[in-house]
């Protein structure tokens, strides 16, 4: 019997619909919908309880015994990095930077707006250049997405704005006393019934609430540094260098790797490339509170903890939202072999693992910073057939 060519449209709708459930983000849920009218008919937006951003969480400071703080509710709130590039890259241009890719970290409100916030210390950008356009028609670049970051912050009220103006605007500052927050599962198709947040609080606490609850649950009271999503299930580090992984819904830790001997300073979790990282910050208090950075690399088989001299072309990114790498060829702004965080004044810095110097990153010539200017090809001022 001979092949017979089906068209793209008249896929049967079962497996339109088998495809369309295996998406799990957004993006890739909006360009399945795009490729024509049956494909969008066979897969809705999203779930019809998916969460609604910002999510309302029981205060903290109640779980912190907090007798001078607001008991107000926190919310829950989400970004979504994703890497921007161009779709025609410039191969005739001198710059690398022409082919290079943007990070950018994205937050959208209710009303569909987005914001977009620094990735290293996830605050609102404000200073965005004026010759670089306000909107981007994503249909002009191609876009991924990279990952996904959570916060919580007490919401605030400013306004109204003007006598004319009645409108009083909703913001959002960093709720007090958390240190980190991560929801699971976080899939394009998990409902808000099944929303769970982990947290670390200041003084190191593991404690979880469900989308609805009323009070924290505490998981465990050790002194916890960083928590992290790895290959769909949960992974903790506590300060000693022992990284457990959440069992789920029970909320029992498992160790999963030996003791990381040596040192007891502030540890982060990063995947890169597959791989589980944990990145010692040894810190004095002084000007970066920050004087040395070790990075050890996990044998998960072997269960042992091995000493990483050299990054490569990553570059990892100690975000206070969320801790991830990238690659210096792809992305634009990062150099190979580096580690970029913040100070405690919230500045970005960047550690050079070769040569374990260290300072903000107005002090490095050498350096761009991560995301301000933009690349030149965002411009508008600037014709795509032009060099950079």
């Amino acid at each position: 019997m001979g092949e017979r060519v089906v068209e793209w449209s008249g896929l049967p709708k079962e497996l339109l619909e088998m495809i369309g459930k295996s998406l799990d983000t957004r993006v890739d849920v909006l360009r399945f919908r795009s490729v024509c009218s049956s494909w969008r008919s066979s897969t809705p937006h999203s779930h019809a309880h998916s969460p609604r951003f910002p999510l309302k969480f029981p205060s903290p400071y109640i779980a912190l015994e907090s007798a001078s703080m607001s008991r107000t509710p926190v919310h829950l709130c989400e970004s979504t990095l994703y890497l921007l590039q161009p779709l025609n890259p410039f191969p005739t241009s001198t710059s690398s930077c022409c082919s290079k890719g943007w990070l950018i970290n994205v937050q959208e409100s209710n009303s569909g707006k987005l914001r977009l916030l620094d990735p290293l210390s996830h605050r609102y950008i404000g200073y965005f250049p004026l010759d670089y356009a306000k909107m981007l028609n994503l249909v002009s670049f191609r876009i991924v997405e990279l990952s996904k970051a959570y916060t919580l912050r007490d919401q605030i009220v400013i306004g109204p704005t003007s006598k004319r103006e009645r409108k009083c605007i909703l913001s959002y500052r960093f709720a007090h006393g958390v240190k980190k927050a991560v929801l699971f599962p976080n899939s394009a198709w998990t409902s808000a019934d099944e929303c769970v947040v982990f947290v670390i609080f200041h003084g190191g606490k593991l404690a979880c609430a469900k989308f609805g609850d009323e009070e924290w649950t505490f998981v465990d009271d050790g002194i916890h540094d960083d928590i992290i999503v790895y290959k769909g299930q949960l992974y903790v580090v506590c300060r000693l260098g022992i990284v457990s992984r959440i069992e789920y819904p029970s909320s029992n830790l498992v160790q999963f790797s030996p003791r990381l001997h040596g040192s007891i300073c502030h540890k982060h979790l990063v995947e890169s490339c597959g791989d589980l990282y944990v990145v010692d910050r040894h810190a004095y208090l002084g000007r970066l509170h920050t004087f040395d950075i070790k990075v050890y690399k996990l044998d998960a088989e072997r269960g042992q903890w091995g000493s990483v001299t050299s990054l490569g072309d990553r570059a990892f990114v100690l975000g206070t939202a969320s801790s991830f790498s990238v690659s210096a060829q792809e992305f634009f702004g990062y150099q190979g072999n580096c580690i970029y965080f913040t100070d405690y004044q919230s500045k970005s810095c960047v550690f050079k693992l070769k040569d374990h110097s260290i300072g903000r990153l107005a002090f490095f010539t050498e350096h761009s910073h991560p995301f301000c200017p933009p690349p030149t090809w965002l411009s508008p001022t600037n014709p795509r057939s032009s060099t950079c």
